[in-house]
């Protein structure tokens, strides 16, 4: 978090004041940095050497249009898990053949959009995917290049229950047991491309055992391929590499990516890795401004103009993140306090048990919102969307602006005629 600094007591983001930004954007308000982001690429792309890879973006982590921008600028590819974020790449000047389809669920009109734009590769995760893809291929008379995502039934035990997706009970990917002979009749199809084999264990990783598991197990399963007659040209290791929120002490770039190395070996294989937090958690602060202090039998509660619609990890998750003044050494007593936003939830909560030297109208910034943070967001209880804002040195671009209520309804139509 080197990029959100304080200069003069105040909090800034690279060389831009944060009390600035609120002052012409409003709050809530997510900030970016520009430096930050490219940093931690550049990070992990010296980190995997000289091997032959390719960085995809997980677009899900934060998919504004500047952030996609900004990681095509990068050299990266993309992630993407549904139409509307093939849609988000091709408007950020995304070329659809540096894009990878993953995701579980993806219906008949999807898959016919992303082979018609000319995606790089569909990562299928069952046999009914497959047959459904060859029909689409079949109408659209082409091959379709695909890669088989496998479950190698794997627990990372160090994240959270809701982001481990390689584990026997998860709905992602196909069962081992089963992937070499679907493989093998992938590459045999006429309209099929077999083009690699991906897996994906889980977000928010920091212990690797799990990871370099997975990573031998696939290795495996490409070997029994080839020895098969079966020639792939990628291995897609997914991303998850954990970013530090609190105490954390996730493995450097430099350790993960020699896992995936030590695991590939000198196979001519490309190195596919699907990062998002890693790249945007960091280099992202949720500007909110404190409406109320509000002292109960239960305790203290620093009531914000953000909410869960802006920030649902801690919700959802339990996840930490931390939360400090904008304006600091402002000669206040500090008070211990629930920071919770308006929504009418009680699960509405940003950071429990924080001690905070603040007072009404006061800015917090909310750390590490660079990723599913503003993708998550949602209009519950009628609240627009927040502005999003990136900072690059002293340059300040509003990348979003804020929602009004009537975007929350512009799609909505009342019944003509009726009472």
């Amino acid at each position: 978090m080197e990029d959100f600094v304080y200069r003069d007591r105040r909090l800034h983001a690279e060389e831009a004041s944060l009390e600035a930004i609120a002052e012409a954007h409003g709050t809530p308000c997510y900030v970016y940095s520009a430096g930050a982001i490219a940093r931690r690429t550049r990070e992990l792309r010296e980190a995997l050497g000289g091997r032959a890879h390719r960085i995809c973006y997980a677009v899900k982590a934060s998919g504004n249009l500047a952030v996609l921008q900004l990681m095509r600028t990068l050299g990266c590819g993309f992630d993407i898990v549904s139409g509307g974020e093939l849609a988000r790449v091709r408007a950020a000047g995304g070329a659809p053949g540096d894009a990878v389809f993953s995701g579980v669920g993806k219906s008949t009109a999807e898959l016919r959009e992303a082979l018609a734009a000319g995606v790089a590769a569909v990562h299928a995760e069952s046999r009914g995917e497959l047959a459904r893809i060859e029909r689409i291929a079949a109408e659209l008379d082409l091959a379709a290049p695909v890669a088989v995502r496998v479950n190698p039934a794997l627990a990372a035990l160090d994240t959270h229950p809701h982001i481990a997706t390689g584990h026997a009970g998860s709905k992602f990917g196909l069962p081992m047991a089963e992937a070499f002979e679907v493989c093998r009749a992938a590459a045999a199809a006429p309209r099929l491309r077999l083009r690699g084999l991906a897996c994906h264990i889980g977000s928010q990783l920091t212990d690797l055992a799990p990871l370099a598991a997975a990573a031998r197990e696939l290795v495996a399963l490409a070997d029994r391929l080839r020895d098969a007659g079966v020639a792939l040209e990628y291995l897609d290791f997914g991303g998850g590499l954990g970013v530090r929120h609190r105490d954390e002490t996730p493995p450097s770039a430099t350790d993960w990516a020699g896992a995936l190395g030590d695991a590939l070996g000198d196979r001519p294989l490309t190195l596919l890795v699907e990062p998002g937090r890693f790249l945007t958690g960091n280099a992202g602060v949720l500007l909110t401004r404190v409406e109320y202090l509000k002292q109960t039998a239960g305790g203290c509660f620093a009531v914000v103009d953000a909410a869960m619609t802006e920030l649902l990890r801690p919700a959802l998750y339990g996840a930490w993140h931390a939360i400090l003044p904008v304006r600091r050494d402002l000669g206040r007593e500090p008070v211990r306090c629930d920071v919770v936003g308006p929504v009418c939830e009680t699960a509405d909560c940003l950071g429990r048990d924080r001690t905070l030297a603040v007072a009404e109208g006061d800015l917090l910034a909310v750390f590490s919102t660079g990723a599913y943070a503003a993708s998550m967001g949602s209009g519950y209880n009628s609240r627009p969307a927040a502005a999003e804002v990136m900072v690059a040195g002293a340059r300040i671009d509003l990348v979003r602006e804020r929602g009004r209520a009537e975007d929350l309804y512009a799609g909505e139509r009342l019944r003509p005629g009726a009472a």
